[in-house]
């Protein structure tokens, strides 16, 4: 099988490798879609994070869906044919937090395309516990759009997970970062019924992206000597004490900063986006206000998998999010559109022979 593996330098390798064996308590998985993370670009411009994370000749890939082609002994509860996606964190089951039903706080968590061979790659093996199977949905009847969707679970999760941390309805909330996790959790915030959902970012692309899906979104630096964007919206908007919940979702450093400035008192905050260095913030006026800073990692395992499902099915469609479809072939062009700052969520077709990119 083709894979695409890190040889423990800078850019990735499309290598043919023998087709992976099916231990027992696994599944074997067809892969149909995978999407491009953050993750990934580390590793392909291999990174101080990517040298101390990662060992040369990984597979690299963790969002992804596909249809199961074998499952190992002992494995009842899955069945060839049907298409799932999978959870890309593998716990390991024994620790005190998995132990009390905490998987997502496993202490040795091996997470799929940094730990274990991940999913670019023609066949993935994981564990049947990682399986999240789409119900009566089977490789005749999906459709391309249904797989797109199904391929980003993983990150949709990480979006349900941190919007949903804190309650919503009825609350102000800003984001920041408008990637495709930001737009995620924006649109699942709108789903669970916020008030004012205001995103902010520095590249206009994805400004223009949320704007399209109906967000108000704005650069919060505005210009030198002028007045503070965040607080011009508050105005506008009629908000009297500044945002309840806040979901950090870009690792800027002056992200958290901005955040605690136009938080109300009490204000809760949701950090999943990872800084490249530590931030400095003002912790008096944490105590002072009496803010919440939560961290979040991952999804909750499988709690959130359960509610991103249902809210699937009561009309959330995160499709708009998916900007770009690359053949397997074309991965060069996937990485590079992924890092351009350009683009919405980029994905890879397993399907596909074409070698062009193709919008969403």
């Amino acid at each position: 099988m083709h894979a695409l593996v890190t040889r423990g330098r800078p850019g990735l390798e499309l290598i043919e490798l023998p087709e992976p064996e099916t231990p027992a308590g696994h599944v074997k998985v067809r892969v149909l879609r995978a999407g491009i993370c953050g993750t990934d670009l580390h590793i392909d411009a291999w990174d101080a994070w990517a040298q101390s994370a990662v060992t040369p000749g990984l597979t690299v890939g963790h969002e992804f869906c596909g249809e199961i082609v074998e499952v190992g002994e002992g494995v009842t509860d899955y069945a060839v044919g049907q298409i799932m996606s999978g959870e890309g964190h593998v716990v390991c089951g024994h620790c005190r937090n998995c132990r009390a039903g905490r998987r997502h706080l496993c202490i040795r968590t091996a997470n799929l395309g940094v730990q274990r061979d991940g999913c670019f790659a023609e066949y993935v093996v994981l564990p049947a516990s990682n399986v999240w199977v789409h119900p009566g949905v089977t490789a005749g009847s999906t459709t391309p759009d249904q797989l797109d969707v199904f391929g980003i679970y993983d990150p949709f999760g990480n979006a349900v997970h941190t919007a949903l941390k804190f309650p919503v309805i009825g609350e102000d909330v800003l984001v920041t970062g408008a990637g495709p996790i930001g737009l995620m959790a924006a649109m699942v915030a709108r789903h669970a019924g916020a008030r004012h959902i205001v995103i902010t970012d520095i590249a206009e692309p994805r400004l223009e992206l949320a704007r399209s899906l109906g967000f108000r979104a704005l650069d919060p630096r505005g210009a030198a000597g002028g007045p503070s964007p965040l607080a011009a919206v508050q105005h506008e908007l009629g908000m009297q004490e500044g945002f309840d919940v806040a979901l950090e979702m870009s690792g800027a450093p002056s992200a958290l900063g901005n955040i605690i400035e136009n938080l109300n008192f009490g204000g809760r905050i949701a950090v999943l986006g990872l800084p490249s260095r530590p931030i400095e913030i003002d912790l008096g006026k944490v105590v002072s206000h009496m803010l919440t800073i939560q961290g979040i990692y991952g999804r909750e395992m499988y709690e959130t998998w359960y509610a991103m499902s249902a809210m699937a099915q009561t009309g959330l469609d995160v499709a708009p999010v998916i900007t770009d479809r690359f053949a397997f072939a074309d991965w060069q062009g996937a990485l590079d559109r992924a890092r351009s700052g350009a683009a919405g969520k980029v994905i890879l077709d397993f399907t596909s022979t074409a070698t062009d990119s193709q919008g969403a």
